[in-house]
Parts: structure tokens; C-alpha cells; sequence
């Protein structure tokens, strides 16, 4: 099965990195030249929570050739309309891309290169990029049992995801879901919380942890991000045996404290990495956050639920990039004040 990464940053590298690592000889594009060029010379480079270089063959778009029978999408979403209409002609009718982007890619995706090409899935551990040709793995994988959560838009489970989930075992344990949606909102739910909060602060994910209003604010955004989903008539599944609707249930002092440990409990050992959407701001370029706390709020109006901790969110990731703004920890004082943790102080 000819096999592609489109979108090689800091998970697109590692990602492919481990696959022709552990014999899933798959090609990276990505449209920075400098990363191409450093990947094909000296290989890609995963370190930290893993030491590790491998030869990979690398490639700009424009030397995409031939067909393509499974792809992994890793790019922005906010290039996702040129991306995939540059894809569409090196793809056979029956070839696969499995979205693992972040938010609810797989509407748009569809809409472009069909149903019938699409399904999605999440990515359960984090990185980093570094440089041209090296990435970090924020979190020690080995022992985890689960790092990627597939799924048919659909629900159904056939020998199509189980193709998918065969290429990705390459890199460690995958997850067949029939719930993919519910799924998309618990990364969602996840992502709004310490990307958008690492995005707004200009923070990694320790420091969100180790401050009582950063923290607060995530439990706040998370309630929000659960009562949408729910009005939705999703359901987040559990993760590694535990409700995960728990981190956005604050209506007492008790659940407020169980939402903190839990957010406390997940982000510990993650304490170095930063959000993508933080190191996007660094570089000046324009962020996802409108698909992923700006998604929140979108289906909130539907809805009928407020998410005033979400677009705050928004909002000053937005001036961040129109440079009215520096990420700074003291943006904590745009945030709402709401009872337990008394969000923004």
C-alpha cells in the first residue's frame, strides 16, 4: 500500500519517522523546503522521550507523483482547501485519507475528495518541532495502550479503518471507534483547553498546571466544550477508564477540585511541550484556533449554549496575530470571573 504523510511538522515527522522505522516505508510531504531537504540528507530525527534517526524519503508537494492508496493528513486546517485539491489528482477512487488533524476535519475534508475517501481519527500523544529535520516527542509512549483513535464519519467498522489501523500499529497501539465523533469532541475538548490556553499565555503546558487561574480557566472551557457536544447528541468516550466529561463538570466545589486533578493528572508528565498554536504565534503565522475553540463557540450558537471562556479564547489568540497583543500570562485577566477558581485573575 503506497503510503504518504501530507503535512510533516512536529507529529507528521515523528509520526513517519516511527513508521518506516518499524517497516511502514511511507513518504513525508511537506511544503518547507529547508525540513525536506534536512530529512533526505540526514534523516528524521525524533528526540527527547525518544533518540532515534531514520532515512525517509521526503518530498515538496510539487513532486507528488503517481498515486497515492493512503494518505495521512497532518497539515492545517486552514490550508486544507489547497492542500487537498493539490491531492486530489494522485488519488485513486478507492484510496484512503485518514484526517488526524485537530477539531471536526472530517465535513471539509469530505466535501472535497468524497466520503468515500475519508475517515478521521485522533492522535493521543504530543510533539514538538525543533528544527529542520528533528521533532519532539513530548511524552513517553512505550508504555501506553493507545495512541491513535480511528473511525469511520459513519460509525462503521470494516476492513477499510482495519487497513488504517494496520498502517498506524506501525507505530504503536490504535483504537477502532464507532463513536468517531464523540471522539473528535473529547480531542476537541482537550485541544481548546491547554493548546488554547498554551496559545493565549504564551505558556507550555506545566506552566497552565501550576498556575490556579490558567487552570481554572481550562475547567471552565471544558464545561462549555462538554455541554455543546452533548446538546449535539455526541458522547466523549472515556479514556484510559475515566469519564472524561468529569474535567467539565464544575457545578460544585467537589467536581471543580475532581476537573483540576484530572487536567492535573494528564498534563504532568507533558509539563516542556508547547501548543502548535503557540509555536505558530512565535512565527508569526496564523493559528487553527478558529477550529478548535472558535468550533466550540460555532456549535455553542447552534446550540444555544454560551462559551464565553472559549471565545476569550478566541479572541486573544486573534490579536495576538494581528499584533495588537503579546502572549503573556497577564492576559489572564481577559478571562471571566465565574465561581470555582474564579477563572481570570
Amino acid at each position: 500500500m503506497r503510503t504518504a504523510i501530507y503535512g510533516c511538522g512536529s507529529m507528521g515527522t515523528v509520526l513517519g519517522a516511527y513508521l518506516n522505522k518499524n517497516g511502514q516505508e511511507t513518504i513525508l510531504i511537506d511544503s518547507y523546503a529547508e525540513h525536506v531537504r534536512a530529512m533526505n540528507e540526514k534523516g528524521a530525527r525524533v528526540i527527547h522521550c525518544a533518540d532515534f534517526t531514520v532515512p525517509v524519503k521526503a518530498i515538496t508537494p510539487d513532486r507528488m507523483e503517481g498515486k497515492y492508496e493512503l494518505v495521512f493528513l497532518l497539515t492545517k486546517q486552514t490550508v486544507n482547501k489547497e492542500v487537498l485539491n493539490q491531492l486530489l489528482p494522485f488519488l485513486n477512487a478507492d484510496s484512503i485519507v485518514c484526517t488526524l488533524q485537530n477539531g471536526v476535519p472530517e465535513p471539509g475534508v469530505a466535501g472535497i475528495i468524497g466520503k468515500e475517501r475519508t475517515v478521521g481519527g485522533t492522535v493521543l500523544w504530543g510533539a514538538t518541532f525543533v528544527e529542520p529535520g528533528v521533532s519532539e516527542l513530548t511524552q513517553d509512549i512505550s508504555q501506553s495502550d493507545c495512541l491513535f483513535e480511528i473511525g469511520e464519519i459513519d460509525g462503521v467498522v470494516g476492513e477499510r479503518i482495519q487497513r488504517v489501523a494496520g498502517a498506524l500499529e506501525a507505530m504503536g497501539p490504535v483504537r477502532i471507534t464507532d463513536n468517531l465523533m464523540g471522539a473528535r469532541w473529547l480531542k476537541v475538548m482537550f485541544n481548546s483547553c491547554w493548546s488554547g490556553m498554551s496559545a493565549a499565555l504564551g505558556c507550555t503546558f506545566g506552566e497552565i498546571i501550576d498556575n490556579p487561574a490558567a487552570s481554572a480557566c481550562m475547567s471552565y472551557i471544558a464545561n462549555e466544550a462538554v455541554a455543546v457536544c452533548q446538546a449535539l447528541g455526541y458522547k466523549m468516550p472515556d479514556l484510559l477508564g475515566i469519564d472524561m466529561t468529569l474535567l467539565g463538570r464544575i457545578g460544585s466545589e467537589e467536581e471543580f477540585k475532581t476537573s483540576q486533578q484530572i487536567f492535573y493528572n494528564i498534563l504532568k508528565d507533558l509539563r516542556p511541550a508547547k501548543a502548535s498554536m503557540l509555536q505558530d504565534l512565535e512565527k508569526g503565522k496564523l493559528t487553527e484556533v478558529g477550529m478548535i475553540n472558535g468550533y466550540i463557540c460555532d456549535e455553542g450558537r447552534k446550540a444555544g449554549i454560551p462559551t464565553p471562556f472559549n471565545k476569550t479564547v478566541v479572541n486573544i489568540v486573534r490579536w495576538i496575530e494581528a499584533g495588537e497583543m503579546a502572549f503573556s500570562r497577564d492576559n489572564l485577566k481577559y478571562f471571566p470571573e465565574s465561581g470555582f477558581g474564579k477563572g481570570g485573575h
